[in-house]
């Protein structure tokens, strides 16, 4: 590659990073201005060679790029070697977090303004970029890692950024921890990866994988393939990351961070880390069709029962939250279906739309006060015509009504799951294809609470209700162009392969090959999907939320108190937060209080420290009695003494 592109990619990298630097550092002196005029330039110049790295990359020859800058630590013939690996997946990626980065910050203008941690903020989100960026153009797995906990240390930080709400705190506790169980499994395959390699070098990983197939470990008394094991164990970081079943509890409570911040973990940075990570990985896990399997499953079983979760809430931003959990769902599916470039595409379609959606979520927060109770809304419409308009449009590609960008990349997924051979592939279609009613449902639930029927305020707050500034609906205009536009201009390249790996991939399962077989152009897949029975779910669900929450609002009340056990059983989040809590929380408060009690209390203070001062004090008592400062007292001890010695003498003669 050009030494000239080598330049523009470390510029790319390291342009958030200075931003987050200056802000952090020097925040309290530049004000909000001076940080508006550091970070944003900064991250438009990022943005700005992402997009032109794309355009050179996908007209260039080779399609990837391996760049090596320099080795980190070198231990006899293991290098830890620090580069970028720069293809189709890893420009693609960059334009997407670069792009959807750079409207937050613009959008972030006007919603924390006059907040006292602005430059924070500022320095945050920027770092939370720059950690993105590294673990996508990483070429190796040290870096990888590096850039996977960059974005865990600053979704922690950002979640807990209004540190003075104990439920900010406990959240951003509670993403930690959640993450930290998904990145000990994430570190545990890539010791794998270092211990049967010898490397951990992308290129060399995935050009022996052909000679190490026929390799077993030995785990619980079981001999399982060795391949299976290591992937798995790297899934599981993507379980953790990626907000999948089990380890999905943490993301609904990155809500309690600031609205632009929701917009940017729930759409182009860490929860899609886990997805690209698979993507990057795929010629791993083509080598596995068991593991291929547990994605699928795990996939699907997220995208259908977290979005059932989002029929109950009444908080605005939850029930985006919720759709991210569902939707990040889909893109696992894809990649279960060994159809990676699909996941991907829905990536990019869902990071215009989701961010769309969480900015006008925000918009609608600013303009009641930061209210977020869709109960206590209703009627908006009126007031906020550009937020109204530009939400619809998200919602309508949430739900993936054509021809809106959701619509392609959703029911693509669909058709790879149905054509995919995978095992449990029948069990995923049902699932994903049953999403798409409750997606509908939920979505349209909130725009109707939140925009139509009667305004549940009262009059005076009503009157006070008005567009928000155009640094908040300019982004929301913006976003709202891919999220009608994307679908149908990347089809044909997510058909083609486009953003799957460059470097190694294996066209197994013919799954894109199948997909490819049916669709030739945009118009044809429009035509043969817009009627499938997906999309008439949609449409379905569409109805049957405007039926009930305008045309009749009482129907909601009535099935509630009809199953009421239903509704509970999902308010309570099919109890799994209450289970961990049970078994995980108080196993480990009895641990801290056994120990409290009988290493802390018994052991150290009674024993050591009260027990040693206690036997001194008692020694020294002992040797008080002795001085009673008598001289014949003295005299016969001397006496006593003497005597005992020479006893002691005869006595060893």
């Amino acid at each position: 590659m050009p030494a000239h592109i080598n330049a523009l990619l470390l510029i790319a990298l390291l342009a958030p990073l200075l931003g987050s630097l200056l802000s952090g550092l020097f925040g309290r002196f530049l004000k909000e201005c001076g940080t508006n005029w550091i970070t944003i330039p900064l991250l438009a110049v990022s943005m700005i060679i992402s997009m032109g790295l794309f355009i050179f990359v996908c007209k260039a020859n080779p399609p990837a790029y391996i760049i090596h800058l320099y080795d980190f630590a070198v231990f006899d013939q293991l290098h830890f070697g620090i580069g970028f690996l720069i293809d189709r997946l890893t420009v693609f990626m960059m334009m997407i977090v670069t792009f959807v980065s750079f409207l937050v910050h613009v959008y972030s203008m006007g919603y924390m303004k006059d907040d006292t941690g602005y430059a924070r903020f500022f320095s945050y989100i920027s770092g939370f970029t720059f950690a993105m960026l590294t673990l996508v153009m990483a070429n190796n797995f040290l870096l990888l890692y590096f850039g996977w906990e960059g974005v865990g240390l600053f979704s922690y930080l950002l979640i807990g950024f209004w540190f003075h709400r104990e439920n900010a705190n406990y959240a951003s506790l509670k993403a930690f921890l959640a993450n930290r169980v998904g990145d000990l499994g994430f570190l545990l395959g890539i010791a794998m990866v270092l211990s049967y390699f010898g490397t951990i070098d992308y290129q060399t990983t995935f050009a022996m994988m052909p000679t190490m197939t026929g390799l077993t470990v030995n785990l619980f008394g079981c001999s399982i393939n060795m391949i299976t094991v290591m992937v798995i164990l790297l899934f599981i970081g993507a379980i953790g990351k990626s907000a999948q079943i089990p380890l999905h509890i943490w993301l609904e409570g990155s809500m309690e961070g600031p609205t632009p911040i929701s917009a940017l973990i729930h759409a182009a940075t860490m929860v899609t880390a886990g997805v690209f990570m698979v993507a990057r990985l795929s010629p791993m896990f083509e080598y596995s069709d068991a593991a291929l399997s547990i994605v699928l499953i795990i996939g699907a079983l997220t995208c259908f029962f977290m979005g059932l979760l989002g029929l109950v809430q009444t908080d605005i931003k939850r029930v985006v939250a919720y759709s991210t959990l569902s939707q990040l769902g889909y893109m696992m599916v894809a990649q279960g279906a060994s159809a990676y470039a699909v996941g991907m595409f829905h990536l990019m379609s869902h990071a215009a739309f989701k961010a769309l959606l969480f900015l006008a979520a925000g918009s609608v927060i600013v303009a009641m006060h930061h209210e977020q109770d869709m109960r206590k809304m209703g009627g908006l419409a009126r007031k906020m015509p550009i937020t109204y308009i530009c939400m619809l449009i998200g919602a309508l590609a949430l739900c993936g009504i054509p021809p809106f960008s959701g619509f392609f990349s959703k029911d693509m997924i669909i058709d790879a799951v149905h054509n995919s051979l995978i095992p449990g592939h029948t069990f995923a279609f049902i699932l994903v294809g049953s999403a798409t009613l409750v997606t509908a449902l939920y979505t349209f639930r909130m725009f109707f609470m939140v925009f139509h029927g009667k305004p549940r305020m009262t009059a005076e707050e009503y009157h006070h209700v008005k567009e928000s500034p155009w640094t908040i609906t300019l982004p929301l205009i913006i976003l709202a162009v891919p999220s009608v536009l994307a679908g149908l201009f990347f089809m044909h390249p997510a058909l083609n392969n486009f953003f799957g790996s460059s470097i190694f991939i294996l066209p197994a399962h013919q799954t894109m090959a199948a997909l490819h077989a049916l669709y030739q152009t945009p118009w044809q897949f429009f035509v043969e999907n817009s009627t499938d029975w997906p999309c008439l779910l949609a449409f379905l669900g569409i109805i049957l939320s405007y039926i009930a929450y305008v045309r009749y609002p009482s129907i909601p009340g009535k099935l509630s108190r009809t199953v009421p056990f239903l509704q509970t059983f999902l308010i309570k989040k099919y109890y799994i937060d209450s289970t961990y809590d049970y078994f995980f929380t108080g196993v480990a408060r009895l641990f801290g209080l056994i120990s409290y009690r009988i290493g802390d209390i018994f052991l150290i203070d009674r024993s050591m420290v009260e027990g040693s001062a206690r036997g001194f004090s008692n020694l020294g008592l002992i040797f008080k009695r002795w001085q009673t400062g008598l001289l014949y007292h003295y005299t016969l001890a001397m006496v006593t003494g003497v005597l005992v010695i020479l006893f002691l003498i005869w006595f060893n003669h």
